[in-house]
């Protein structure tokens, strides 16, 4: 029996790399047979992410990090590679809709607006990816695609450009206004291959759960309550 993951002192983030598949942990949330609203599912891999009750992410950012994405991003975007955000679709008929209805790039606080997709069809016999640069993306994407297999989108920028993190780009504040949820200002972002030229904040994101207790003043200045 597999023993059960570490967590932090506030018992919420595990801080060990996941013990099951991409393809059980997708399995687990298909049989539960209940609606999740998209927007839990946005930042799959990010274990910092308000997705936490649903998944452990470690799974999806060891496929993120794995030679099965990066050489398939690396084909599309050159030698530097950030990570910036993944998404699951239960069924890949939800991110042929959101292609048809908002179209990808609209939420990409990327300056200058520059990327690349690597899908990952989740239940095949073995993993396998298509890439498109986003330019290119569009409901065609999907030609061949099962509507009703799970599917993970990774979202890649070239480390030449730059993530913008004020609330008043207007990527932001689309986000906002159309997926509540959502907010890609304070998502960590990984280098994922070579450097970065555009001197990106490498470091917004990364911030487990403080414990109660760590208030920062001394024993003797906190009041019994």
């Amino acid at each position: 029996m597999t023993a059960a993951p570490k967590s932090d002192l506030a018992g919420s983030i595990s801080l060990l790399p996941a013990r099951r598949s991409v393809r059980e942990v997708v399995a687990s949330l298909v049989e539960r047979k209940t609606p999740i609203r998209q927007d839990r599912l946005s930042g799959v891999h990010n274990p910092w992410g308000h997705c936490l009750d649903l998944i452990d992410p470690w799974s999806f950012l060891d496929l993120c990090e794995s030679d099965l994405v990066i050489e398939a991003a690396r084909k599309l975007l050159g030698p530097d590679i950030i990570l910036w955000d993944s998404e699951l679709f239960v069924e890949s008929s939800g991110y042929a809709w959101f292609l048809q209805e908002t179209g990808e790039g609209r939420f990409w606080p990327v300056t200058p607006l520059a990327g690349a997709l690597v899908l990952v069809p989740i239940g095949r016999g073995g993993l396998e990816t298509k890439g498109a640069r986003l330019e290119t993306i569009g409901p065609a994407t999907l030609d061949g695609f099962d509507p009703r297999e799970p599917l993970y989108v990774i979202r890649l920028m070239p480390a030449t450009s730059r993530f913008e993190r004020d609330l008043r780009h207007p990527a932001h504040r689309a986000c906002m206004e159309e997926r509540v949820l959502t907010n890609y200002a304070n998502r960590p972002l990984w280098l994922l291959s070579g450097s970065d030229g555009a001197k990106n904040d490498l470091v917004t994101g990364f911030s487990p759960i403080v414990p109660m207790w760590a208030s920062g003043l001394p024993f003797g200045q906190i009041e019994e309550k």
